[in-house]
């Protein structure tokens, strides 16, 4: 019986720690790249800079009033480990663990643009743009486990240069000058779900609040949230 515990306790702790996902994608005034972040197996949320640099783990809390979450993630109370002072120099004192997903980054060895970046959370892979790709790429994430990150290049129109512009198979447009000329660069669609926004004028709606769909929309299998 013992025998037995111990087995499905181990079963347990791996299945938790090979579960790690991109979960969320936040837009900041529904334009500009925020975050993403990635769940563990313990549906801890660890949010990541465009960059690939960790920045906020923990739980997220949902209001009693009403559809609005905080901001900011409750602290994860579980065990959270870093480097050591004898680990590699790229990542010395970084965060190692986080309860049961660990996590690894470049080394000092590599790249200038993976130097001390996330490298992976369990089986979960990051990879970066380089030095041989466009300027404004370079240090990005380019993919996230099987998925690739792009963006719109510099010779895009101005107001969607250097935007997100697609998270595996969802495409992200967003308004031009010739769209709408007060909203232009937010989010205009997600694969298949449209965005309108209110005049930045209208102060009656906020003034330049979404008009049409929800802030927090899940689309093939994310949230994305346009706050």
């Amino acid at each position: 019986m013992n025998r037995f515990i111990n087995s499905l306790s181990v079963l347990l702790f791996t299945l938790s720690a090979y579960s790690q996902q991109l979960s969320q994608v936040r837009l900041d005034n529904g334009a500009t790249l925020a975050f993403f972040s990635i769940r563990t197996g313990q549906d801890v949320e660890i949010r990541l800079s465009p960059d690939g640099n960790l920045t906020e783990w923990g739980t997220e809390i949902l209001s009693d009033r009403g559809y609005y979450y905080a901001p900011q993630l409750q602290p994860f109370l579980a065990r959270t480990e870093y480097f050591d002072a004898l680990s590699d120099s790229a990542f010395r004192g970084k965060v190692k663990s986080i309860g049961t997903c660990f996590i690894n980054y470049y080394g000092a060895y590599e790249e200038e643009h993976k130097r001390g970046k996330l490298k992976s959370m369990g089986p979960l892979q990051f990879d970066y743009y380089s030095k041989y790709d466009e300027k404004n790429l370079q240090g990005k994430i380019k993919f996230i486990g099987n998925l690739i990150v792009d963006y719109y290049r510099s010779y895009e129109n101005e107001a969607i240069r250097g935007k997100l512009k697609s998270i595996g198979s969802t495409a992200i447009t967003y308004y031009s000058v010739f769209d709408d000329k007060y909203n232009m660069g937010k989010v205009k669609s997600i694969g298949p779900a449209s965005y309108t926004w209110y005049s930045p004028f209208n102060s009656m709606y906020g003034g330049g609040g979404l008009k049409s769909n929800n802030y927090r929309q899940r689309i093939s299998g994310v949230t994305y949230i346009l706050q």
